[in-house]
Formats: C-alpha cells, sequence, structure tokens
C-alpha cells in the first residue's frame, strides 16, 4: 500500500491522540456541575469521559446544595450554567470564593459577551458556549494544570515561610548576632536579630535604614579591610573575619564575624547569611594569659636579677656605712649627704627582696611602722618627679597610730595612687594626702564587709582630675583592668594595691565624680596603742654600737670583687682580719691551709666553677 505524505501526517496526529487519551485514561475528576438542565448535564458528562475523564459529580440547583457539596467534600473544578431559576453563575462564584480557591468555568447557551467580560473580571477562569463543547475538555486541562501549579507554588510560599519563621525563632534566641541579606554590593539588609542591639548598641531598625551604620561602627584601624573582605569573600563563603567595634558610649567589643553564600538550583550565589559573636571576653582572657606569661617569665628571672642587683647594691651599703668611720668629722651636708645614699641604697635592697617575696609568693617582715614615714619619703619623690602644674598638699600629723606593716608594700601602695592621680591630672591640679585616726564601730563595720570594729589610721589621696565614670568604677581593682593606652598601663597597679593592703587586713575606699577628680581611702588597722607607746619609748637598736671583734681570721668567699672588697673593709674597721677567695676551689684550698686560725667563713650562695652547696661539704669534712 502506497503511503503519502497527508496519511503519514495523519497517522502520527492520531497516534498522539490516542496517547493522550490513553494518559488520561480513567482520571477522576471531582467536578461540581451547577446546572438544571438533565440534558446539558449528560452533554457535558459525554464530552468529560470522550477527553479521557471519568467523572466524579454531583449537580446542584440552588445556593444551598452548593454549599452542602462545597462542605461535605474538596473539588477539583466547578462548571456552572450561567442563568438557573434559582440560581446563577456570578451568584455561585461569590459562594465559592468565599471559601476555596479552585477553578471555575461558566458554560451557556444564552451568555452574551458583555456578561462573560464581566464574569471573567468577577474571577471566572473560562466561559463556553454549550453548542461548542469541543473546547470544554482543553480548559478543564489548562484549569486543572494551572490550579496545580498555584496550589504547588502556595506549598512553596508556605514551606519559606515555615523555614524563614523556624529561622526567626532560633536565630532570636542565640547570643550571636544573624543576619540575612541580600547580594552583599547591593548593601540591603533582610533581617539581622535582636541580639545585633545587645552587641553594637544600636537598633536593628536603623540598620535596616542604613546599611554603611554597621561599616561605620567598625574600628577606624579595621574598617578597611573588613568592607574588602566582605564584599568580597562573603559570596564565596570564605568570609572569617575578627574586628573591633565603636559603640555609641564609646566602649570598644571584639567581634568574630562569618559570612555563607546561599545559592539557586544552578548554584548561583544570591544571598549571604551570617553570623556575628561578641568576643570581647575571649580577647581579654587571652591578653590576661599572656601578660600572665610574661609575668611568669620574670618571675623565673627574679632570683638571678635579684642577685646581680644585690651585688651591686652591697658595696654601696657598705662604703655608705664605712664613710662615716673613716671620716667622723665631715660637716653637717657631707654627713646628710652619705645618709641619702645610705637610706637609697637600702630601699632599693628593699625592693630586690620584694621582687624575690613576690615571685615566690613569700610575705615581707612586718614592722611597727609609721605610716607618716613611708609618705614623707613619697613627697620626696612627687617633689622632684611629678609635674611642676600638679600642686601636692600633704598633712602628715606627728601623733598618727602605728601600724604592723612591710614598708616597702606600703611604699608600693600609695606611690602607685599618686601616679594614677598624676595621669588623672595632664593639665594639672591638686594632688592631697592626709592621714587620719579613726575607731570604727560596729555600725559602720555591718555596712562595710571588708572593716571590722576597731582602730584604723586612714590615709586618703585625693585628686582633681577627670573622674572615673561609674560604669566602670567597679571593675579597677580588676586584675589586668585598664583604661591606659596600650603601652601606658599593665592593668596590675591597682589590684596589686589591694591585695597588699588585704593582706595587711584592711581595706580601700573609693569615691570619684567625672570632672570632679577621685579620692581613694586606705584603711589600715593601727596595732594596740599600749604596746605601740612601750614599743617606741623602747631603746633603738640601730642607734646602739656594734661589738668589736678581737682579730678573729675570716674567710670571705665571693666572686664579686667590689663584694669581696667591702666586706674586707667592714669587718677589718671592726677590729677583725679577713682573707678571701674568689670561688669554692679557692676557698678550700684557702681553708686547708688555715683551718686552724679561720673562726668564720662567709660564702655567697651563688658562684661559678663550684656549687656552695658541694663548697659547704666540703669545708665540714675539713
Amino acid at each position: 500500500m502506497a503511503v503519502n505524505e497527508r496519511t503519514t501526517t495523519g497517522l502520527v496526529a492520531k497516534i498522539k491522540l490516542v496517547k493522550s487519551q490513553v494518559s488520561k485514561m480513567n482520571l477522576l475528576l471531582h467536578i461540581l456541575i451547577v446546572e438544571d438542565s438533565e440534558d446539558d448535564l449528560l452533554l457535558l458528562l459525554r464530552e468529560l469521559r470522550r477527553g479521557g475523564y471519568t467523572p466524579d459529580y454531583v449537580r446542584v440547583e440552588t445556593a444551598d446544595e452548593m454549599q452542602a457539596a462545597l462542605d461535605r467534600q474538596p473539588w477539583d473544578i466547578v462548571i456552572a450554567d450561567y442563568t438557573l431559576p434559582r440560581f446563577s453563575a456570578p451568584e455561585a462564584l461569590e459562594l465559592l470564593q468565599q471559601q476555596q480557591d479552585i477553578p471555575f468555568i461558566i458554560v451557556s447557551g444564552t451568555i452574551g459577551e458583555e456578561a462573560a467580560v464581566a464574569a471573567m473580571r468577577a474571577g471566572a477562569h473560562d466561559y463556553l458556549l454549550k453548542d461548542n463543547l469541543t473546547r470544554l475538555v482543553p480548559a478543564v486541562e489548562r484549569e486543572l494544570r494551572e490550579a496545580n501549579e498555584r496550589q504547588q507554588r502556595l506549598w512553596t510560599e508556605q514551606a519559606l515561610q515555615e523555614s524563614e519563621q523556624r529561622f526567626r525563632q532560633l536565630a532570636e534566641n542565640i547570643t550571636e548576632s544573624v543576619f540575612w541579606m541580600a547580594d552583599p554590593t547591593a548593601q540591603q539588609m533582610l533581617y539581622v536579630s535582636p541580639a545585633y542591639e545587645n552587641i553594637w548598641g544600636n537598633s536593628c531598625e536603623s540598620l535596616y535604614a542604613n546599611f554603611r551604620e554597621w561599616i561605620e561602627a567598625i574600628h577606624l584601624d579595621d574598617r578597611e579591610r573588613i568592607r574588602t573582605n566582605f564584599f568580597e569573600q562573603s559570596l564565596l563563603g570564605n568570609y572569617d573575619e575578627e574586628y573591633r567595634i565603636v559603640r555609641p558610649d564609646g566602649s570598644l567589643r571584639w567581634i568574630r564575624d562569618r559570612g555563607f553564600p546561599i545559592k539557586d538550583h544552578h548554584g548561583t550565589a544570591y544571598r549571604s547569611v551570617g553570623f556575628a559573636e561578641d568576643i570581647t571576653n575571649r580577647k581579654s582572657t587571652e591578653t590576661m594569659l599572656r601578660r600572665t606569661e610574661r609575668l611568669e617569665s620574670l618571675g623565673t628571672l627574679s632570683s638571678g636579677i635579684a642577685h646581680d642587683l644585690n651585688n651591686m647594691l652591697t658595696p654601696i651599703i657598705g662604703v655608705a656605712q664605712l664613710l662615716p668611720l673613716k671620716f667622723p668629722n665631715v660637716d653637717d651636708q657631707t654627713k646628710r649627704l652619705l645618709q641619702i645614699l645610705d637610706q637609697s641604697a637600702h630601699r632599693g635592697a628593699d625592693l630586690v627582696k620584694q621582687i624575690l617575696s613576690f615571685s615566690s609568693g613569700v610575705e615581707g617582715k612586718r614592722t611597727n611602722t609609721q605610716v607618716g614615714d613611708v609618705l614623707l619619703e613619697i613627697q620626696k619623690i612627687i617633689q622632684q618627679t611629678f609635674p611642676k602644674n600638679i600642686e601636692l598638699s600633704i598633712d602628715l600629723p606627728p601623733d598618727s597610730w602605728l601600724i604592723a606593716a612591710d614598708e616597702t608594700l606600703l611604699h608600693q601602695v600609695f606611690m602607685n595612687l599618686c601616679v594614677n592621680a598624676r595621669d588623672a591630672m595632664s593639665d594639672g591640679g591638686k594632688l592631697s594626702i592626709t592621714i587620719k585616726n579613726i575607731m570604727i564601730d560596729e555600725n559602720y563595720a555591718l555596712m562595710n564587709l571588708n572593716a571590722q570594729a576597731g582602730s584604723y589610721v586612714v590615709v586618703t589621696v585625693a585628686d582633681t582630675g577627670m573622674g572615673i565614670p561609674p560604669k566602670i568604677l567597679k571593675n579597677i581593682f580588676d586584675p589586668f583592668f585598664t583604661t591606659k593606652e596600650i603601652g601606658k598601663g599593665t592593668g596590675l597597679g591597682l589590684s596589686t594595691a589591694m591585695g597588699i593592703v588585704k593582706s595587711h587586713h584592711g581595706f580601700i575606699d573609693v569615691l570619684s565624680e567625672i570632672g570632679s577628680g577621685t579620692r581613694f581611702k586606705v584603711f589600715l588597722p593601727a596595732i594596740d596603742i599600749v604596746a605601740a607607746i612601750s614599743i617606741a619609748a623602747g631603746p633603738n637598736v640601730a642607734d646602739s654600737k656594734l661589738p668589736m671583734g678581737q682579730s678573729e681570721l675570716i674567710l670571705v668567699v665571693d666572686d664579686e670583687v667590689p663584694v669581696q672588697e667591702i666586706t674586707q673593709v667592714t669587718l677589718e674597721v671592726h677590729g677583725y682580719r679577713v682573707i678571701t677567695a674568689n670561688d669554692g676551689i679557692e676557698a678550700i684550698a684557702t681553708y686547708a691551709e688555715n683551718k686552724h686560725e679561720i673562726s668564720v667563713v662567709l660564702l655567697d650562695m651563688m658562684m661559678p666553677s663550684l656549687d656552695s652547696a658541694t663548697t659547704i661539704r666540703t669545708l665540714r669534712k675539713l
């Protein structure tokens, strides 16, 4: 059989039609039909069956019947005649729109063009003429497909809304600030969590209105780096930065900021989501650890440093004490200079002891102390070293009570307070220091947990400087806390002062006002007044003369020649004979030659060649 081109085309069309019908065969269609004509109903059903559908239908003729049908089950589509005796398509459409959003098709034999247009504007999806039902199946297919697409979009939107809602609930219950923004180059913030307000100190609304607010809050030293890296890296998933921000109140915060891209189904990044957290406490802890490590290193070195300093100070002290003996008839001014030399050298030696005490945790020696004597030394330092635009006022009554204290530690406390006062008065001002005896009763002790009833010596150090803000006043005694610039303060001064005062069973009270200055009151418990009077009236050991030797021979062993010489001269001045050795090996040899004459061996504990412990064991065997 010959097959021409027209025949082939027709066969292909018939095959496509059969495939389409097979694909829809037995496709159940839940249909609500608004129709009063039985014949028209049958025509509709026949056309739908020809199109491959199996209609599951209900026919209604009134509003009540339609309402009952809508309440009974969901429907895929509604087909309505335009005019019924007791009902109409526009009324059916209005009733349907109040409850459901499903396709609505008008099939009528009398509808005019104006009525059809009005129905479409009211929400009808299509209209057909009963004498041309060939469009029925294509219209139903189209509307079902579009209804399905609308439903899919609705489900997608609902899923997105639910996802966004869960995202917001998560974001709003964590301490990190979560942000969600369009392409960063657009500089448009879509969402930021409430934690932003706690960290940055600005409102979320202000950030929505002005995205640059975030950039402008970044510390000037970090701003350009963050601006560049954020815009270049956040959509690549490589953005992870730490930087500083300056809050509206002037306080500084450290931030860790991370950004990740959101990609579409093509893999293209079109949004950015990120997390920003406040890491200020972590940064402070890291800084404290680094400073602690440095202090530990200093502690390790302190014994060696102390040994070297003592070797330098010993000759100075010795010379200062020997010169008055060598030259007893010098004038008063020379005697005073020698006294200053001796006092300064002893102060240096005391500081060396303090370094060793600090590194080893050993408390210094406590003696009955007149606080005024310590403050007199500080007065001299202030007058010689402080700027001339700082006026010093000091009131040291001679009848202040004695306290049991380490003078070197007290010197450190009051010197620290005075230096802080100086730093607070960069443009000059008045520094006042006063001493007062007070009695604390039970009522006051109840109001101050650090106080106990009894007698106290109170030293007040006050300045007229800038004052301390109330927000940081409670932190000034914390270790490593400082408001000074990097390199100008360790944050250990006041914490050390507080520790020293507490170790003396005292306490510190501070009052400050912005623009008016700061006042520190140091409360130190006085010793028993009667005992203090008897001690003060006792003999002065320092003034008593040292006993003279009877030409006993003493072996002095020290690798420092100046220490050897000053020790030798001191002993010889006091009636002893002296031989010297530079190290342990020489000491053993010298002792072996003179062991029957040597009465005492003075031995440095840190020497080269042979350690002191071995030297002592060998000498004892000899």
